[in-house]
């Protein structure tokens, strides 16, 4: 799944336009690289957003089968870790 459409489905961001934004100005790195809209994500990769005041740290546990999940049910596909 493209890092961008994963960031929407698991409910990290609210539209896929604000992953994009996000990926296009540099703030999203996938396993410590600066990411592109179509990369791909799989089970055990690290997601880091630089956020203006904290980073955020994500390693994905799961793929989701749907276009967007509840929100009661994001940590089942991602595990924030410090």
């Amino acid at each position: 799944m493209r890092v961008d459409k994963f960031l929407n489905a698991v409910n990290i961001t609210k539209r896929r336009s604000v992953s994009q934004d996000m990926i296009d100005n540099g703030v999203v790195l996938v396993n410590g690289i600066v990411a592109k809209a179509s990369k791909n994500v799989e089970v055990g990769t690290v997601i880091t957003i630089n956020y203006l005041e904290s980073v955020k740290k994500y390693k994905v546990v799961q793929i989701p089968t749907a276009k967007s999940t509840p929100k009661s049910l994001q940590n089942e596909y991602i595990e924030e870790i410090a």
